[in-house]
């Protein structure tokens, strides 16, 4: 790709990645804060709610049902839950650790896949898949250089020593 064609792709993968990053960054804050759109107020994190709990103990559905409801309300459970979508969702929206940001968010999506299938409105396919691919494209084609620092963070001399810190 040259030109025109090349600018266009940075600049929409650029925006493909700042909106993924609200996407779990919105999520953390809702559980976090029980802002009203997925937990209630009653139900934030900060009020003792277990931002697993609703998910995993009641919504988990097929043949991983059993493993979630077993994991779901626990507090180590919950800690790697938020630090997970915080993680994923500031490094997505700097651009910086999109390599790791990749692995982790696919990890999680379709660990969430998994706790639904099959899912509601298709035999195999939902977003959650959808994300963890989206996820892999962004780190592969350097989504963060564009409206972000993955410029930046890809010169401090530990990442680049370590290219899986990209």
């Amino acid at each position: 790709m040259t030109g025109r064609t090349a600018t266009a792709t940075r600049y929409l993968l650029a925006g493909i990645r700042l909106a993924l990053g609200w996407v779990f960054l919105w999520a953390f804050l809702d559980k976090l804060f029980g802002l009203g759109h997925g937990t209630a107020a009653a139900n934030a994190w900060l009020e003792g709610g277990s931002p697993t709990a609703g998910f995993l103990g009641k919504a988990a559905t097929g043949p991983f049902a059993g493993l979630y409801h077993s994991i779901a309300g626990n507090a180590a459970v919950d800690v790697l839950f938020m630090a997970a979508l915080f993680g994923i969702g500031v490094a997505l929206i700097l651009g910086i650790g999109m390599r790791i940001a990749a692995a982790a968010g696919a990890l999680l999506t379709v660990m969430m896949w998994t706790a639904v299938l099959p899912p509601e409105t298709n035999p195999f396919m939902d977003d959650h898949l959808v994300y963890a691919a989206v996820l892999a494209l962004l780190a592969l084609l350097s989504a963060g250089t564009t409206w972000g620092f993955g410029r930046r963070w890809a010169a401090i001399p530990l990442v680049r020593r370590n290219a899986w810190l990209t």
